[in-house]
């Protein structure tokens, strides 16, 4: 009978895991496109271990249509504040697992000058000032970008350049964005797309 206890709260914390990698209903929309585990797929990003705030607001934006996207308005729209909420608790709760196809060493050439150094004389922040060493992101603002789909980064950078995307803290994002030519988005998207996303391991450090 002793062992009654332990067996039971041994129980109790299996199914309190399961539990927590059980989406809620509202993300079966979300898990279509983003994958069960938040992985991201194509062109469409990883959600995983993205702050619970930041995915909040990036739902409100486009319910809202402060974000323009086809695909995302009527999906965030259909979801009630509470669900919103649930999505981005669930997501934000995943972890990345690591991925063998991003690059050991992190790629050389100008989209790792503009992520690394910036370009000052355009005043011109370098982005790993803002979302961390190697793209791995700080706080709720300013999310890990090292592994999204280049396709993906490219085309928020776009987004930001046309005003079709909220510009985040003091419209930093705007001012970056409409700085940058073409080629520059392309290349910085690249540069990020090609590290390895922050995993379990490293997230924890």
């Amino acid at each position: 009978m002793a062992r009654l206890p332990v067996i039971l709260g041994l129980c109790v914390l299996f199914s309190c895991a399961f539990a927590q990698q059980t989406p809620p209903p509202a993300a079966g929309s979300c898990v279509a496109c983003h994958g069960q585990e938040g992985q991201g797929a194509a062109a469409f990003p990883h959600l995983a271990g993205l702050g619970e705030a930041y995915i909040r607001r990036q739902l409100d934006a486009f319910a809202s249509g402060e974000r323009a996207n086809a695909t995302m308005k009527p999906i965030a729209s259909g979801l009630s504040e509470t669900q919103r909420q649930a999505v981005a608790a669930y997501f934000s709760g995943l972890k990345m697992a690591p991925a063998d196809s991003a690059s050991a060493e992190p790629p050389d050439g100008p989209g790792r000058e503009l992520a690394v150094h910036g370009r000052w004389d355009q005043e011109l922040p370098a982005c790993v000032q803002c979302h961390g060493p190697d793209g791995r992101g700080i706080g709720e603002d300013f999310p890990p970008l090292a592994g999204q789909p280049a396709g993906y980064l490219e085309n928020q950078l776009k987004a930001w350049r046309a005003g079709q995307r909220p510009a985040g803290p003091q419209e930093l994002m705007g001012h970056i964005a409409e700085r940058l030519d073409a080629d520059d988005l392309k290349a910085v998207a690249e540069y990020f797309a090609a590290l390895p996303a922050a995993t379990a391991e490293a997230g924890d450090d």
